[in-house]
């Protein structure tokens, strides 16, 4: 009897999960008249798709689907480039002044400077209105850095020792043995930092102000937000409703969870493991 009232308990908590999401696409795919009268439930109404042909006749969702991508396979290749560079000595006991500079580390996780100081600082620099604005004070999650040193330090100690014998340096020791090692970490930050870029909006709202530049997050806010009920068309001697505000911005909704989605069945199960093994030494 326990276990099912688990199973069921399990059953219900899934349900509210993901019914929010299941509702966005009945909604997307359903007809203006079964939007506006309340139908749409679990499954789409008198279904068609004409909420998605207005997004991409658009075309600035495209635009900014694009541009979300480039910020997204930038910023994460800038991500773990830093992240992988600062982990790796930062596990090293050998490091002079480590303790210190774990410390001032750590410092910039649990204090910063504020929204206007880093405003002042990226407008000082002549960033704003560039994706540079985004990916320079973003360089580095401190959190996946002491996740992938942790990574780091449960490696083998023999194996490098065993290179450095041989006549490997530090940076080919790094290329050809440390990171073949860590692939498992490796993919489960990327996929951290991927899904944060893909998700990111407040920064592009504040820095990017041209719109061919704005990523999707910050254009779907505006649509959502501007979009009014007047996307009317006229039709035998009445005005016809062929697409409602719901509908376009569940449409636009879906647009932007969808790739995301795609991605990460693929990357599940290094994710899943490359927090376990980043998370416990040994």
């Amino acid at each position: 009897m326990g276990k099912w009232l688990l199973y069921l308990f399990l059953a219900l908590c899934a349900y509210i999960t993901l019914f929010p999401f299941i509702n966005i696409i009945a909604v997307s795919f359903s007809s203006s008249r079964a939007i506006s009268s309340g139908e749409v439930f679990m499954w789409p109404v008198e279904f068609n798709v004409t909420a998605y042909k207005q997004l991409i006749e658009d075309g600035q969702l495209l635009v900014a689907m694009k541009n979300t991508v480039i910020i997204t396979v930038i910023g994460t290749l800038l991500n773990m480039v830093f992240t992988i560079l600062a982990a790796y000595p930062l596990s090293k006991t050998r490091l002079k002044g480590r303790n210190f500079m774990l410390m001032a580390v750590l410092f910039t996780m649990l204090f910063s400077g504020g929204l206007i100081p880093q405003f002042l600082l990226v407008s000082g620099l002549g960033l704003v209105n560039t994706y540079w604005s985004l990916w320079l004070p973003s360089l580095i999650s401190v959190y996946n850095m002491f996740v992938m040193k942790t990574f780091f330090e449960g490696l083998p100690e023999e194996v490098e020792e065993s290179a450095a014998m041989d006549g490997a340096k530090d940076w080919t020791i790094l290329l050809k043995i440390v990171i073949p090692l860590s692939m498992p970490v490796i993919a489960a930050l990327t996929l951290f930092y991927a899904v944060g870029w893909w998700n990111s909006f407040y920064s592009a709202l504040i820095y990017i102000k041209s719109t061919d530049k704005m990523p999707l997050t910050v254009k779907l806010y505006q649509m959502i937000d501007l979009v009014s009920p007047d996307l009317l068309r006229s039709g035998e001697g009445a005005m016809q409703l062929l697409v409602t505000p719901e509908g376009i911005r569940a449409a636009a909704i879906v647009f932007a969870i969808v790739p995301i989605l795609c991605v990460y069945p693929f990357l599940q199960k290094y994710f899943i493991k490359g927090v376990l093994l980043g998370s416990v030494k040994g």
